[in-house]
């Protein structure tokens, strides 16, 4: 476990009491917004506290005194540090940037709610963060208001969500939606357990990593209410973990609340096999499930934290056989453009014939694998009625992707607009009209 500053110990902060330190009220009201509050807590250079003003007209900076404390104040390489601090290389905007780069505002069939997959959507309910992450892949919105979204909005939402009875998952994000009061956020939750065909809520919070004073008797108990309760929370380095978080976490863990972790692979900071190992091996050891580990995003200023794909499968190569099996998490890249989370990894099949199929382990060791001699396609019983009920509830049609070829309702699938198609449908017309 990394040594931890005393909060005391920093001038800033010297005369903060325990409770106020501990009240999440208090850590989002005296957020670090500014160069001067900055060079009180770690050692700026003048270059660096110019290189903050710039930065700003960008992303805003608001770093939570808790977070503040795990920096380090005198390497500029920490990683509570690259995560929270502006740099010069948030101003680079390269060609390949993007505004909105997973086309979030595309796919938004109400102005706040995203919905990308059949049975599952997006649903922003803040623009508010605790802390402002330096790698924020929603720099075009986040921070803008640093405030709920009006109850319009929010009702809006909830009104798709009920008269789409396909979406059987919800997931509240924005921002970070346990900046809301623990009422606000309860009558957002409970509005949407009335729909009967929503099955799960999930939070998608950093509050656990950035200020876990917010996981309180008082959001537990509301959250333990309207079960079943997920939350994704986004640890990206072992140094995040600490005894306040890990009280955070076991908090929730011990109400029945579902934890998962979602990394976002970032250069300089966490690229790095034994980093990794070390943060997955450590959440798990506190009841949270390694769930992604994500490819950074096209996101605009964001360029330097990126890495190479093939960084991210030499680190999941290094994870699988080597650590836990739920311990590694999948490594995705959100492709951009809409094509959404796809998942990226080691190849472990060598080769196959008509039956045989030559398989590597972790270690490098080939085996084989038969298939089964005359394998016919199962076909389904007569008595299994479960893809008529799943249709009653919306759910499973129409079917999509590659699930239509394999079922045999295509036989191929091809893009809309092929330009064979177009030049024959021009040839016909020409024709027709000769």
């Amino acid at each position: 476990m990394p040594e931890i500053r005393s909060y005391r110990s920093i001038p800033l902060w010297r005369d903060v009491t325990e409770e106020q330190w501990n009240d999440w009220r208090w850590q989002i009201a005296h957020r670090i917004t500014t160069v001067e509050q900055l060079d009180q807590v770690i050692h700026l250079s003048d270059e660096e506290k110019e290189v903050v003003d710039r930065s700003l007209s960008l992303l805003r900076m608001a770093i939570t005194p808790y977070y503040a404390s795990l920096m380090d104040p005198d390497d500029r390489a920490c990683p509570i540090r690259m995560r929270a601090v502006p740099t010069v290389y948030e101003t680079d905007i390269r060609p390949e940037d993007e505004a909105d780069p997973l086309a979030e505002d595309v796919d938004s069939p109400v102005p706040g709610l995203t919905h990308r997959y059949p049975d599952r959507v997006l649903f922003l309910v803040t623009d508010q963060c605790s802390m402002y992450c330096r790698h924020c892949t929603r720099r075009r919105m986040a921070g803008e208001t640093d405030r709920a979204l009006p109850q319009s909005r929010v009702d809006d939402m909830i009104d798709y969500i009920r008269e789409t009875r396909g979406v059987r998952d919800v997931l509240l994000s924005g921002g970070d939606p346990l900046t809301l009061s623990t009422d606000r956020l309860e009558y957002i939750v409970a509005r949407l357990h009335e729909i009967p065909h929503v099955e799960i809520v999930r939070y998608g919070s950093a509050v656990p990593v950035v200020m876990p004073q917010r996981i309180t008797d008082e959001l537990v108990s509301m959250m333990k209410k309207y079960q079943p309760a997920w939350l994704n929370t986004h640890f990206n380095h072992p140094k995040e973990i600490t005894p306040a978080s890990r009280r955070a976490l076991a908090k929730l863990a011990d109400n029945g609340i579902v934890l998962g972790n979602q990394s976002v692979l970032l250069r300089g900071l966490n690229d790095c096999p034994i980093i990794m190992k070390e943060l997955v091996q450590r959440l798990v050891h506190n009841r949270v499930r390694p769930y992604y580990i994500y490819q950074c995003d096209l996101s605009q200023g964001i360029g330097h934290f990126r890495t190479s794909i093939g960084k991210g499968i030499e680190i999941i190569e290094h994870l699988w056989g080597h650590t836990t099996g739920f311990a590694v998490p999948r490594f995705v890249n959100d492709v951009p453009g809409g094509v959404g989370k796809t998942p990226i990894g080691p190849n472990y099949v060598v080769s196959r014939n008509d039956r045989m199929v030559i398989l590597r382990n972790y270690e490098g060791t080939i085996g084989r694998y038969i298939e089964p001699e005359g394998l016919e396609p199962s076909e389904c019983p007569e008595e299994c009625k479960l893809c008529d009920e799943r249709r009653e509830r919306g759910l499973d049609e129409p079917q999509i992707g590659l699930s239509q070829i394999f079922s045999g309702a295509v036989g191929a699938l091809e893009p809309a607009d092929l330009d064979r198609h177009s030049r024959n449908e021009a040839a016909r017309r020409r024709r027709k009209h000769a």
